[in-house]
């Protein structure tokens, strides 16, 4: 059975740049759709063809952080944002919008297309014996990238799905912050600016972890994180206290 292409929309408002981007991918079997605008952006991103999304952020009119945050409320497709501006603050604010990965112009096309390939693989998952995992209160699908804490399913990009797989494979172990990349196959770079610890504060977030004392997703100060299988989160607690018989209350005389 032949392989289907990738389709990738390639958000880009210079020309000649997007052509010749286009022109590479589709040179290596990809499916390319090009805009130019964030409005359009938006309308071809939702499309359930697409299966990347290579954004510029820095778009005429509405830039691309906009868009990202409007794909990103209904979509999970994966994106790459893409700036040629190198500040960190610039990175951080694109991964909190909830991109999977960040490149900054000028960047070799060779590099893109393995990002491209990279994002997809984890999006797309693969089929194995071991599909289900189920760590304390935590279950996650291989398959279909979703995970659950008590039922409840939390919505999460491949990358935080990628992290929390890695977390859960290695639960009780701490991981240090490029060992994290390296298994998640993220960007090393990552690891020094301090962009993964974006990744797991949104990750806590989703899990519901209290960010000030965190203690599902914890962090061990200058060694990196761990995910703690036996944790029980404030509900929790409170639920087992309320659950708890209580004697009747003591008289003084």
């Amino acid at each position: 059975m032949e392989r289907a292409r990738l389709h990738v929309l390639l958000v880009e408002d210079d020309a000649k740049l997007a052509r010749l981007t286009r022109d590479y991918l589709e040179q290596h079997e990809l499916t390319v759709t090009t805009v130019a605008d964030g409005n359009s952006a938006i309308r071809e991103g939702m499309r359930s063809d697409i299966d990347v999304i290579v954004l510029d952020l820095m778009l005429p009119g509405r830039d691309g952080f906009d868009v990202c945050r409007q794909i990103r409320s209904k979509s999970h497709v994966p994106i790459i944002a893409v700036t040629a501006r190198v500040e960190v603050a610039d990175r951080v604010l694109g991964l909190e919008l909830g991109a999977d990965d960040y490149m900054t112009k000028p960047f070799s096309a060779r590099e893109l297309l393995a990002r491209i390939q990279a994002v997809a693989r984890r999006a797309q998952g693969r089929a194995g014996p071991e599909d289900q995992m189920r760590v304390g209160r935590l279950s996650l699908d291989m398959a279909s990238l979703s995970a659950t804490l008590d039922g409840r399913e939390l919505s999460l990009t491949s990358y935080e799905f990628a992290l929390l797989r890695v977390l859960a494979e290695n639960a009780g172990r701490v991981l240090s912050r490029e060992r994290l990349l390296e298994l998640a196959k993220g960007n090393a770079d990552e690891a020094f600016d301090r962009s993964i610890d974006v990744r797991i504060s949104r990750l806590r977030q989703k899990l519901g972890d209290d960010p000030r004392h965190p203690v599902l997703l914890k962090t061990v100060r200058g060694s990196g994180y761990l995910l703690n299988p036996k944790a029980e989160l404030p509900e929790t607690v409170e639920a087992k206290e309320t659950a708890e018989p209580k004697g009747p209350p003591e008289h003084k005389e």
